[in-house]
C-alpha cells in the first residue's frame, strides 16, 4: 500500500541515490501540448540536498522539453523504481527550475555532484519537492544493471563549446510545442 511522507528521510534518500535510472515527467499548462517523460541516469548526476530538495544534471540532448515546461509552469514529477531487491516505487512531485550554466547559482549547485564530467551540461534542474510518496512496485520487472552507457559523454566530447552552442540553437531553443526553452 502506498504512503505519503513528510519529506525525503534517510531511508528514502538511500533508496533514491541507489537507483541507476529514474524518470522525469513534465507537461505544458492547459489541455494542449505534449507530456514529456524522460529516462535519466549516469552515476553521480543526481543529488538529494535535503528533505524537500533534489538536483540533477541536464545534458544537451535532442530536445529541451523539461526546460521549456519548467519555464512555463514549474511542474515536475520524478519517479524511481526498484529493478533489484524488494519492489518499490518512489515519486517526488514539486516545482522545478532549470539553472543554466551562466547563472551564478550554477556553481553553488555544481558542488553537490561528485565526479561527473561538466562538458555538455546544459543546466542543473533544481526541484523543490512538495510531495513524497511510494507505492508497491509489484509489477516492475527485476533487471540487472550492467553499467552506465558512455555514448552521451563520448558524443559530446567531440563538440567544443562553439559546436555545443550551435547544437543548442539547432535543437534546444524551443519545445516540440513551440514553448521557449533556451530561447528568450
Amino acid at each position: 500500500m502506498g504512503k505519503v511522507y513528510e519529506g525525503i528521510d534517510g531511508r528514502l534518500r538511500t533508496f533514491i541515490e541507489a537507483q541507476p535510472v529514474y524518470f522525469v515527467a513534465t507537461a505544458p499548462s492547459g489541455d494542449e501540448g505534449h507530456v514529456n517523460l524522460s529516462p535519466k541516469g549516469l552515476s553521480g548526476t543526481l543529488a538529494v540536498l535535503g528533505e524537500h530538495r533534489i538536483v540533477y544534471l541536464d545534458y544537451f540532448g535532442s530536445g529541451a522539453e523539461t526546460i521549456a515546461h519548467l519555464r512555463q509552469n514549474g511542474r515536475i514529477a520524478v519517479m524511481f523504481c526498484a529493478f533489484t531487491g524488494p519492489p518499490k516505487i518512489v515519486r517526488l512531485h514539486g516545482k522545478g527550475e532549470a539553472v543554466l550554466a551562466g547563472d551564478p547559482r550554477f556553481e553553488e549547485l555544481w558542488a553537490a555532484f561528485d565526479g561527473p564530467e561538466r562538458h555538455a551540461v546544459r543546466s542543473i534542474i533544481d526541484v523543490e519537492v512538495t510531495r513524497v510518496s511510494d507505492s508497491c512496485g509489484y509489477a516492475v520487472p527485476l533487471m540487472d544493471y550492467a553499467g552506465d552507457r558512455d555514448l552521451l559523454t563520448r558524443s559530446h566530447s567531440r563538440r567544443d563549446e562553439q559546436a555545443l552552442a550551435e547544437y543548442a540553437v539547432a535543437k534546444n531553443l524551443t519545445s516540440v510545442d513551440g514553448l521557449p526553452a533556451l530561447a528568450g
